[in-house]
């Protein structure tokens, strides 16, 4: 612990040197500074519209996290990274588990949050939600992430609910040559990663990479070790081919393989009605994509896109494995010169394999399932470089819930060319997972209190087809760069929430030894969620930058478990960044956090969650062309603090202080 305190010394020690130091900076920027404010704004995006678009322009609540925001906030994977966009609520659990979500309802199993990988869809059928600890990338080859806050179900499809992150990776042209990366620290033990990229012919470049990472377990809340410790090996490749002057290919792929400690505890009939164990949880899988795109003009264009992901998880209480195979075509053009139509098909297949246990059953153990899916989109010009008016809707059809329809309106208008203003009228809906049908889980025992009281067991049976959960949500946005150098992007949102889950209550049943209560799923809750998210910038000198979130959300459901049954997220969010280059070779940057208490819900019952505020420094140093040397400190101002409580069979963790060193090395 007295090493940690002393590198923690050391490091704010270098930190105020800079400081004083930066009197007599030069006006030489990096990547980052090099924008203003203007340009940051009409950044191009896809992810509103299925095509190029300016950030500006955009009629949604979307925010754009670069790949240099996330070397300059020493991010080591894509949910710390996630922590700069507003509206996007992201606690970490323990060393290797995350509970992300947009606009609410968070949860390990948050299920209203679409995640992309260059458009391979990365939310499982399973539960209906993402294991972050699957999704990974080397971070150095990250473009860009996408985070649009809100419906995006139009053109990305069901459980896109309260947002869609699309992380886009970068073309292989622009990671020529080789790169290494490694580094060591208290909590990333030890990391690397090599790439290599080449042209293969005149039209054709390549890349391949090699990643790994140990990462030290945590704290527990009596002050112990968590048994939380995990690493990763993954590699990968990427191939792009220009394969004539309208016609690119792209194919790639990743593989990975896991080792994921955690405690559990499970509930048991017997007394002491629990077992507490360390489990090691061995998980590995992969993925491959190919996507074709032909250009018939500027206007005009199409694109295939094929991929295949599978994995598996030897999780004691449901062990498990899924193949997914996924067709996506779309087709955009242009009609009576006013009219931009996107429109497109999809197929998806899944198929699992469960392995059933003491402590849960699901049946059959095996399942294939089916999505159909179509959508049409119009971006209609009302008033010339003014006024423009989107029109969609998503059609699919699943095997749990039958066909659904998923409608949008959106309007934007441009009054000035330093102002937009925007909004939106959509449907979206979640649709029920696999193991919410024809599935039993113990979920906790409540010990004896006397002879006459016998220990209950609550025990969750579902054995009917939910419904989906829907939401129409409103939303009304502006950005503006009206002050010199400065933006500022500003959304408010009312989300209105029907047929949620919930877990109604059974008739007891006594057992001979026990008294056994069951919970059967069904869409019993509704409710609604309202607020506003502010993101700005402001340029304060050419090589000091400031950027500033704030997010408000206010919940109201119908049923007071409902936060047991849904999730929920701190009210307040806010986050301060300062981005330095004091000279060309040196950065300096911090991320100060606070977040709001929080109630969460666990199988050992409900808590609070404190409010708790967070710092994270990092300096960088470039004493030669191609070499960066950085060192970061990560949750400074307290040697640990808890983000949440995991909502099943985990023991709570406590985030731990951590420092570490970073070697870049391009070559």
């Amino acid at each position: 612990m007295n090493s940690k305190i002393t590198i923690f010394k050391q490091l704010l020690t270098l930190f105020f040197f800079y400081l004083i130091c930066i009197s007599t900076a030069s006006s030489d920027q990096n990547d980052l500074l090099g924008l203003s404010v203007e340009d940051l704004l009409n950044v191009e995006v896809i992810s509103v519209a299925k095509k190029a678009k300016s950030l500006n322009d955009s009629p949604a609540a979307i925010f754009v996290i670069s790949q240099d925001d996330i070397k300059r906030i020493g991010a080591t994977s894509i949910p710390e990274a996630l922590r700069l966009a507003p509206g996007i609520d992201v606690s970490r659990i323990d060393s290797n588990k995350w509970a992300v979500s947009a606009r609410g309802f968070n949860g390990r199993f948050a299920n209203k949050l679409l995640v992309l990988i260059d458009g391979r869809n990365t939310y499982t059928r399973a539960f209906a939600g993402v294991y972050w600890e699957n999704q990974d990338v080397m971070m150095e080859d990250v473009d860009r992430i996408e985070v649009i806050r809100g419906p995006g179900a139009t053109l990305w499809g069901a459980n896109a609910v309260n947002g869609v992150i699309n992380i886009i990776t970068k073309h292989s042209s622009d990671t020529q040559g080789e790169l290494l990366a490694t580094g060591f620290g208290t909590e990333e033990q030890g990391f690397g990663a090599l790439r290599y990229g080449t042209k293969l012919t005149t039209d054709t470049t390549a890349r391949i990479y090699v990643k790994g990472f140990n990462r030290d377990e945590s704290t527990n809340q009596l002050g112990g070790r968590a048994g939380d410790d995990w690493n990763k090996v993954q590699g990968g490749f990427r191939l792009d081919s220009q394969l004539s002057l309208q016609d690119s290919l792209t194919v790639q792929g990743d593989i990975y393989s896991s080792d994921i400690n955690q405690n559990t505890t499970l509930p048991i009939i017997s007394p002491p009605h629990q077992k507490t164990f360390d489990e090691n949880i061995d998980s590995f899988g992969g993925n491959l994509l190919m996507r074709h795109q032909h250009t018939f003009s500027s206007t005009s264009d199409y694109s295939l896109q094929v991929f295949y992901d599978f994995y598996e998880r030897g999780e004691s209480f449901l062990p498990e494995s899924r193949h997914s195979l996924d067709v996506d075509f779309q087709h955009r053009f242009g009609l009576l010169e006013w009219n931009d139509v996107v429109w497109g098909l999809g197929y998806r297949y899944n198929h699992d394999d469960f392995v059933s246990s003491d402590f849960a059953t699901i049946s059959p153990l095996s399942r294939n399932d089916q999505l159909f899916s179509a959508f049409l989109q119009d971006e209609i010009t009302l008033i010339d470089d003014a006024l423009w008016l989107t029109v969609g809707s998503k059609f699919e059809h699943n095997d749990y819930s039958g066909f659904e329809v998923q409608p949008t309106a959106r309007l934007i208008w441009k009054p000035h060319q330093q102002h937009r203003l925007w909004g939106g009228v959509s449907r979206a809906v979640r649709t029920p997972s696999r193991l919410e049908h024809t599935t039993s889980f113990l979920q906790r025992v409540i010990p004896a209190q006397s002879a006459t009281k016998p220990a209950v067991a609550v025990r969750l049976n579902q054995k009917n087809l939910l419904n989906t959960e829907e939401v129409i949500s409103y939303e009304l946005g502006y950005r503006t760069t009206f002050i010199d150098n400065v933006s500022i992007d500003f959304t408010a949102f009312y989300n209105d929430y029907d047929d949620l889950r919930s877990g109604d209550l059974g008739s007891p049943t006594f057992m001979g030894s026990y008294v056994e209560v069951p919970i059967t799923l069904g869409n019993n809750n509704s409710g609604h969620t309202h607020g506003f998210e502010i993101a700005t910038v402001w340029q304060m000198l050419d090589w000091w930058r400031w950027d500033a979130n704030y997010n408000l959300l206010k919940t109201v459901f119908s049923r007071q478990d409902a936060v047991e049954q849904l999730g929920s997220s701190p009210q307040q969010r806010v986050s301060l960044r300062s981005v330095i280059s004091p000279w060309e070779n040196i950065d300096v940057d911090l991320l100060f956090r606070y977040v709001d208490k929080n109630i969460a819900a666990s199988s050992f019952g409900t808590a609070f969650i404190k409010d708790y505020v967070s710092l994270d420094i990092r300096l960088a140093w470039r004493p030669i062309k191609g070499v960066e040397l950085s060192l970061v400190g990560q949750n400074l101002l307290a040697e640990q603090h808890l983000e949440y409580r995991q909502e099943t069979f985990v023991q709570d963790t406590l985030i731990d202080r951590g420092v570490y060193g970073k070697l870049v090395w391009e070559f």
